[in-house]
């Protein structure tokens, strides 16, 4: 019991050290063993219907960081911190791409796709149903996957900073995805923050538990 506790413990430790860094050491940069554990961490995020509708760009190049904070509000952020990453969405989800899952899930699973011909069913018609609205769709399982990436790199101890303060037209160009069926919706800084940053000793503001939790 003592060491469930103090896991639940270490797990709200970490949220709480956890802010939106405004300034990062840009002369810290995180190890690959550690990088490595956050992409993966991004790649289990889960999704509607399981369809992982996005791409995650990681930008550590710093000839390419340094083009950043000018289409991003004039933020520093991404040009100091170790590793950008850049999340796009699929502004449609057409049948190739659904069938491209399913094959994979077959293939993962040893199943045959045919026996996923009711679940395909129910896929397509959602979608559908949700033509002209994908990209809405799309950009909401995005944001699911940046809330895993903040709360790994709490855990792990890596500081972050999530930004829609980005222009998104302007990182797809960078990106090479303008002309593609994706587009960046939202970004997030990853890295260690400067020692001088002093929003990291304000103190959190959150509304009372009771506030925001009812239980029925």
């Amino acid at each position: 019991m003592a060491s469930v506790m103090s896991k639940m413990d270490e797990l709200v430790e970490s949220l709480q050290r956890r802010y939106a860094v405004k300034r990062f050491d840009s002369s810290k940069q995180l190890d690959t063993d550690t990088w490595t554990a956050i992409e993966r961490s991004l790649v289990l995020t889960p999704s509607s219907f399981g369809l992982q509708p996005w791409k995650f760009f990681v930008i550590s190049s710093p000839e390419v960081k340094a083009k950043l904070p000018a289409i991003s509000w004039n933020q520093s952020q991404p040009g100091d911190c170790s590793h950008m990453v850049v999340f796009a969405a699929l502004k449609s989800v057409d049948e190739e791409y659904i069938d491209k899952f399913l094959n994979k899930t077959a293939s993962t699973r040893g199943v045959s796709a045919d026996s996923m011909s009711t679940y395909r069913k129910m896929i397509l018609g959602f979608m559908q149903n949700a033509t002209g609205r994908h990209l809405a769709w799309s950009s909401n399982q995005a944001y699911i996957a940046l809330g895993q990436l903040l709360a790994s790199a709490a855990i792990l101890g890596i500081d972050a900073c999530p930004m829609e303060g980005i222009l998104t037209a302007e990182y797809d160009k960078l990106l090479g995805i303008a002309d593609s069926n994706y587009t960046s919706v939202v970004g997030c800084a990853l890295g260690y923050r400067h020692p001088e940053d002093k929003h990291a000793v304000a103190a959190k503001v959150r509304f009372d538990l009771s506030e925001v939790v009812t239980h029925i």
